[in-house]
């Protein structure tokens, strides 16, 4: 081989174990992302974003993603606290605010947040009634997402918000909801008769106090009552007795009885 083979050989051999060692020794990171630096293993910091040279066998690097984290929780049977039995299905909304926690303090932090958010869904919801589940689910999402938050804060992670998808009833149970339902709308309907009723009461009672002291309004509303009885399509009429007028005969039949022929005593 020649001396000139040899030398170029040798070229070769360089720029290729230079080429290994930039692709293994060079790292780029993203605006969004981080790297978790470990010198022989030990921590010894947070790199990026940007170019970041990192020596071969002596330093590893561990990449961690600080975008916003969407995970489904599956269904899961919770017994509400009136002893109800429900499915309940939700997402989680996180991302990650300290990378070296999120990599030192948790092997999997995305399956570990995913399974501690099933049991955290279970006990929280455990807690709340079923007409609670049903009407205030603004309210549920809140309490879910503030003791997730707070046992994910160790792990570097931040739990940006919950939303609880669906939950699901026995059909025997929807059956029970509706009659309930009918029922409140079946109250609801007699609660405003009767107000109705009392507002009707009251406002005549009110026109009775005041066309009682004036005759002549009481003969007007007479003759108007007698106005609308003739305008309807009757053959029969019924014309109302005044009672002023039989109050008037009553005080007179007792004067006339007084005033008969009087008797002899012989």
């Amino acid at each position: 081989m020649t001396p000139a083979a040899v030398i170029l050989a040798a070229v070769i051999a360089v720029i290729g174990l230079t080429i290994v060692f930039f692709r293994s020794a060079v790292r780029i990171f993203r605006e969004y992302e981080r790297g978790i630096m470990f010198t022989f293993g030990r921590y010894t910091g947070t790199k990026g974003p940007g170019f970041v040279l990192m020596m071969p066998l002596v330093q590893q690097i561990v990449r961690v993603d600080l975008r916003i984290i969407v995970t489904e929780v599956p269904p899961q049977d919770v017994i509400s606290h009136d002893n109800v039995s429900v499915r309940v299905s939700a997402v989680i909304y996180f991302r990650v605010v300290d990378a070296e926690r999120a990599v030192i303090q948790v092997k999997d932090f995305i399956e570990a947040t995913s399974q501690l958010s099933q049991t955290t869904l279970r006990s929280v919801l455990g807690k709340h009634d079923l007409d609670e589940m049903l009407a205030e689910r603004d309210k549920l999402n809140t309490d879910v997402r503030e003791v997730l938050d707070q046992q994910t804060d160790a792990w570097g992670i931040k739990v940006l918000n919950v939303e609880i998808k669906r939950i699901d009833l026995d059909e025997s149970m929807v059956r029970a909801i509706a009659r309930q339902a009918e029922a409140e709308r079946a109250r609801r309907a007699k609660v405003i008769n009767a107000l109705g009723e009392e507002q009707a009461a009251q406002k005549l009672l009110d026109a009775a106090r005041i066309l009682a002291p004036l005759p002549q309004a009481m003969q007007l509303r007479y003759l108007a009552t007698l106005f609308d009885i003739a305008g309807e399509k009757s053959s029969t009429i019924v014309f109302p007795f005044p009672i002023d007028l039989m109050q008037t005969l009553m005080a007179a039949r007792p004067e006339a009885a007084g005033k008969g022929p009087e008797h002899d005593g012989g």
